[in-house]
């Protein structure tokens, strides 16, 4: 072993190699009729002093051939309407700015100069792996990033960022925490690329944390149209233990529900194995296409960063969309995207009633991020704050390149009878895990 050091944020894409950043996301529906020219806009005037609305943006991918995640700027534009109506934000309106990165590069640097043009305050709940094309005009321009999809490593780095979930890192981690209890061999698919050679370090740090031996490694190209060589490989490496069920787990991005096409025809001779992914490679909707309860994902393990969609804490996020986006088919509340979005305008509403009267800008609302403002979510996720000096001796995670990263807890979620439900009670939190992370 050459000893610990320090974990890249890997993300696996949802198509094929990105630059930089990659992600576990599912894609969605078409843009909506607002996008214009990629970005549309929930009308109002710039933020500032007085009775000036608030501006702020939010943007993510739509109608592309990789990940799309309309549903988190529709929510944020109906979020605006929601809380408009009630009064706004310390009586001043919300405005809400929306655009779509489209997947590349310069879509993103073009969303992060017009946020930088309009004045917003911030950028809230948004989507994109495209860090190093948005954060320099927002860093140059003091504008806080809040509640970001946790798809960059730029995201638990940067000072202007404030991330409010642990990424893929978290969830791979919890997820090989919960398979060193009740798995015998496991089995991970994973691309045949650079970043695909980072999951299987995040993974065993979960399971030999817990006792448990690696997982087994099993490439495959991140672009192929089936996969029954590595189903049969990973089926037979999993299903050799004979005192506990196997465990096969892809992290394919948007190839998974490929590669469960191949492992449902594979499985009938291993009755034994069951799989386990993190959050984004599956959710209801896929679960629901492949068959629910007799389908290939009956039975596996998901970590995701919050808790189930049927949860009762996500009844008022609920109340927004029923009452302001009823007949939107871009939101689902279902949807990780969403529910971030949700829970990166609770920060920002937080942070802006802390201000008082006071004048709310760029500046003000990540002056008071940094002052140490508590932020409960509803227990959505745990209490958020984001000290100024993440730095610090009490953050342990700022020594393997998370600094920003303030919540590192996951949840565990189960197929069963085709839906997704919870298969224990709260949080686990994997800092720990990740601290002792290593690789031979």
């Amino acid at each position: 072993m050459t000893g610990r050091r320090r974990i890249r944020s890997t993300f696996l894409p949802r198509h094929h190699r990105p630059v930089r950043a990659l992600a576990l996301v599912a894609g969605a529906l078409t843009a909506g009729a607002s996008l214009v020219t990629g970005c549309g806009v929930v009308p109002g005037t710039t933020g500032g002093s007085g009775d000036d609305p608030i501006k702020v943006m939010t943007w993510a991918p739509s109608d592309t051939e990789a990940t799309n995640k309309p549903g988190m700027p529709a929510f944020a534009e109906a979020y605006a309407r929601w809380i408009n109506a009630r009064g706004g934000l310390n009586g001043r309106k919300l405005t809400v700015l929306t655009c779509n990165d489209k997947n590349n590069g310069v879509g993103a640097a073009k969303c992060a100069r017009r946020a930088v043009k309009e004045h917003v305050v911030a950028v809230v709940g948004s989507y994109s792996q495209y860090a190093d094309s948005f954060f320099p005009p927002l860093e140059g321009a003091g504008i806080p990033y809040i509640g970001g999809y946790g798809v960059t490593n730029a995201e638990f780095t940067s000072p202007l960022s404030y991330p409010i979930n642990g990424g893929q890192p978290t969830l791979l981690a919890g997820l090989g925490k919960e398979l060193a209890r009740d798995c015998g061999n496991v089995t991970l698919v994973r691309p045949d690329t650079i970043a695909g050679d980072e999951l299987p370090v995040l993974l065993d740090s979960g399971l030999t944390t817990g006792g448990h031996r690696a997982a087994a490694d099993v490439r495959a190209a991140d672009d192929a149209s089936e996969y029954s060589a590595q189903s049969t490989k990973a089926l037979a490496g999993s299903g050799a233990a004979k005192e506990r069920e196997g465990c096969v787990v892809p992290a394919l991005g948007d190839r998974t529900s490929t590669f469960m096409d191949s492992f449902r025809r594979a499985r009938a001779e291993y009755p034994r194995v069951r799989t386990a992914m993190a959050m984004g490679s599956v959710d209801q909707t896929e679960i629901d296409a492949s068959g629910g309860a007799s389908g290939p994902y009956e039975g596996s393990y998901i970590t995701g960063w919050y808790p189930v969609a049927s949860d009762a804490r996500w009844d008022e996020m609920k109340k927004v969309i029923k009452e302001e986006a009823f007949d939107d088919n871009r939101i689902d509340s279902a949807d990780a995207g969403v529910q971030t979005t949700w829970i990166a305008y609770t920060v920002f509403r937080k942070a802006v009633e802390s201000l008082g009267g006071g004048e709310v800008s760029a500046d003000s609302v990540r002056g008071t991020l940094n002052d140490g403002l508590s932020v409960p979510t509803g227990g959505l996720t745990p209490t958020l704050r984001w000290p100024r000096d993440t730095w610090n001796a009490t953050n342990h995670l700022a020594s393997i390149g998370f600094p920003r990263m303030v919540n590192a807890n996951v949840t565990l979620q189960v197929v069963r009878q085709g839906r997704l439900v919870a298969a224990h009670e709260g949080f686990t939190d994997v800092t720990q895990t990740l601290r002792h992370a290593d690789i031979d």
